[in-house]
């Protein structure tokens, strides 16, 4: 407690950066360390802009609308990034059979780029868990995994959604 003339300085340990920030920069790192891998396996036409498209869930068996609500973008914007993906050898859209609704699927050469990805992905789990020990990394996954649900758990029950 501060007395009259006294600061009180700000707890520094809970000051910027705020959590929000320190996640969004180890983001861009993991997705930095994506793309260098799939351009260095020789998928040199993949644009940043296609990551809306190849993260969680993966887009094999769904409608382009709901492609669209689960990547939170307009369908014209998804419609746009499928176009290129299509054009480029990554997914195709068929019907199955029986339909006419078109769904998207990832071709051969999506799901060799979707296996570049969890190669990255599981190289990188392997040097920050052996960074900061595995068992401190466990704990790490299992809190984002707490909060990932809890996430999704609020957001479904956002009428907005």
């Amino acid at each position: 407690m501060s007395t009259a003339g006294e600061t009180t300085e700000p707890d520094k340990e809970l000051g910027p950066p705020f959590f929000g920030a320190l996640l969004r920069i180890t983001w861009q790192h993991v997705r930095n360390q994506m793309h260098r891998a799939i351009h260095d396996a020789g998928f040199t036409d993949f644009q940043d802009a296609h990551f809306a498209i190849f993260s969680y869930p993966l887009p094999d068996g769904v409608r382009p609308s709901e492609l669209a609500r689960q990547k939170r973008m307009s369908r014209q914007a998804i419609n746009y990034l499928l176009i290129q993906l299509e054009e480029l050898g990554y997914i195709e859209r068929r019907s199955p059979e029986g339909s006419d609704r078109r769904l998207i699927y990832l071709s051969a050469r999506g799901w060799q780029l979707v296996e570049t990805i969890f190669t990255c992905l599981r190289r990188l789990h392997a040097e920050w868990a052996e960074e900061i020990g595995e068992q401190r990394f466990n704990d790490f996954l299992g809190v984002l995994k707490q909060l990932a649900a809890r996430a999704q758990q609020d957001d479904s029950k956002d009428p907005g959604q």
